[in-house]
């Protein structure tokens, strides 16, 4: 497709795309390929066993403590549209992004959809103080372990992954995302 038809149907597209790559230079990272790539230096955390995600890929969803202790069986993604969004409490494009995710969950969320956050904070304290200060009710976990068998960690955040309800990957976005673009979402529903 031709950037002109791009900017046709996507009247922010140039705006993003500047954002985006203003995202990328400033957490010293870069996307590679179409996937999301591990960014753990070997021995620093957790051993991704996950391939990148491509679109179109299934994925397989294991069980999850959320941050809260509590606990997500991999039944609550079944069936439904998922939005998978990767973030940091240090991240300031996330800090402008994750309010517009809380009211895409508060708007969706009677309709099926499905939520999680992912924090690639070093420190769970230090996501947790910022999901209650945020007052975001959105699940949300850290990337660890059990997410690293299925998931591999971005370079950068945000990343907005959208799951259809077949359970595979139907979008991926990096970079933070503009309202208008949170809220168009909405349309895989």
């Amino acid at each position: 497709m031709s950037a002109t038809k791009l900017l046709a149907i996507r009247p922010s597209f140039s705006r993003r795309l500047a954002l985006q790559s203003l995202a990328f230079w400033f957490s010293s990272t870069q996307a590679i390929g179409q996937g999301l790539q591990t960014t753990e230096a070997p021995g620093s955390g957790p051993a991704s066993l996950a391939a990148p995600l491509e679109l179109g890929q299934t994925l397989q969803w294991p069980s999850l403590t959320l941050h809260n202790g509590e606990k997500l069986d991999r039944a609550y993604f079944a069936g439904h549209v998922t939005v998978l969004y990767w973030w940091a409490s240090w991240c300031p494009f996330c800090r402008e992004q994750t309010p517009e995710m809380q009211k895409l969950w508060l708007r969706h969320a009677a309709q099926g959809l499905r939520m999680l956050a992912i924090s690639v904070d070093a420190k769970p304290e230090a996501a947790n103080q910022h999901w209650q200060r945020g007052g975001f009710t959105i699940p949300m976990t850290m990337y660890g372990e059990d997410l690293s068998r299925v998931l591999m960690r971005p370079k950068g955040v945000p990343v907005t992954v959208m799951i259809d309800q077949r359970g595979r990957v139907a979008q991926i976005e990096r970079g933070q995302m503009f309202p208008e673009d949170v809220m168009a979402l909405s349309r895989w529903l």
